[in-house]
């Protein structure tokens, strides 16, 4: 079992930034490709980055490409999601998610493991 912890989400004015986090632990945290996705009330959970085992492929919803960075530091067994130019449309619940599948473009029923989310708000 791999546990997930997010952290960093917060209130933030628009076009401001939050470094989102995501701490795992339980299982060899390289052995998975971590992904972020969003969840709206009313809406279907939505892919926002993909990172690969290793750190060297990413992959981004064009909604945020250019404004978010996905990364992660195998060694300290996390990942982090830097959002900057943050839109009132980017408020949701952010969640993390390891898949060994290192494909990055799964959609999140084929995640093995989820943590249980930060909340991010943008005023406008």
């Amino acid at each position: 079992q791999v546990q997930l912890v997010e952290s960093g989400g917060g209130l933030v004015q628009a076009g401001g930034s939050l470094r989102l986090s995501c701490a795992a632990s339980g299982r060899t945290f390289s052995n998975y490709a971590m992904g972020w996705f969003r969840r709206v009330p009313g809406k279907e959970r939505e892919f926002v980055a993909a990172i690969s085992w290793s750190g060297g492929a990413t992959h981004y919803a064009d909604s945020v490409k250019g404004r978010f960075t996905i990364s992660r530091d195998n060694a300290e067994n996390t990942g982090y999601l830097q959002m900057n130019s943050l839109k009132p449309e980017d408020t949701a619940v952010y969640l993390c998610g390891l898949v060994e599948n290192n494909a990055l473009n799964l959609g999140y029923e084929f995640y093995d493991y989820w943590g249980q989310g930060t909340q991010v708000t943008v005023s406008s």
